[in-house]
């Protein structure tokens, strides 16, 4: 199998080694061919506002699967940013983060015995990017929520909840505030959930998540 590599910017090299150090330690490099590729700062700097090479693209789709470090984006003028960039292109709307208590790793939540998940839309919303300029001090940033792309991550969410054996999902939000946006988020939630027996739903303003989260986050198995 052969999986497309770029190794980013920042410590995005460093950690990069350190990884693949580790892949070749437990045998993993034995069934995998990693491919460089060139993306991020550098590619930037030649003056490409898209963040990669063409030949980079054709290697990520080639392969199928990209592996990839931090990498650094354009502050305020400049090209867009490089992640949101591979995500639209490559449809990868879900970002899937698995959070769990190591053994022999010390975090201030060492004594609770962690494993929950956080799903989080990757495509729309403010990632959209849709900005304008009404007057010389007032400028507008628009946010688009789709039914569709509503869809797309919270049945991936209870998909791997499924298969994972989680038994409950919350759905985090602002539906008291932005009523239609989150609003239509918060009822494709429901929706969806319905279909998913054995699987409890529940939903939270994110304001209480965030306190939740840094409180008492053994409460939450998945969000979306």
């Amino acid at each position: 199998m052969r999986i497309a590599l770029a190794a980013g910017d920042g410590i995005g090299p460093e950690i990069m080694a350190a990884t693949l150090r580790l892949f070749e330690a437990a045998g993993v490099t034995e069934h995998l061919e990693f491919v460089p590729v060139e993306m991020g700062a550098s590619v930037f700097a030649a003056g490409n506002t898209r963040g990669m090479t063409d030949e980079a693209v054709r290697t990520v789709e080639d392969c199928g699967v990209l592996f990839k470090g931090p990498m650094e984006t354009p502050k305020g003028g400049g090209g867009k940013s490089i992640n949101v960039t591979a995500r639209k292109m490559w449809s990868a709307y879900a970002n899937y983060r698995h959070f769990r208590t190591l053994p022999g790793v010390k975090t201030p939540f060492s004594h609770l015995d962690l494993d929950f998940a956080i799903v989080r839309e990757n495509v729309e919303d403010t990632y959209g990017g849709i900005e304008h300029r009404v007057s010389d001090d007032v400028t507008v940033c628009k946010r688009v929520i789709s039914a569709p792309g509503s869809d797309e991550v919270i049945r991936f969410a209870f998909e791997t909840a499924r298969r994972t054996g989680i038994a409950s999902v919350h759905c985090g939000h602002k539906a008291n505030i932005m009523k239609m946006t989150d609003g239509l988020f918060l009822e494709r939630f429901k929706a969806i959930g319905a279909g998913y027996t054995g699987i409890a739903l529940g939903d939270v303003l994110v304001d209480a998540l965030c306190l939740n989260l840094v409180m008492k986050p053994q409460q939450y198995k998945m969000v979306v």
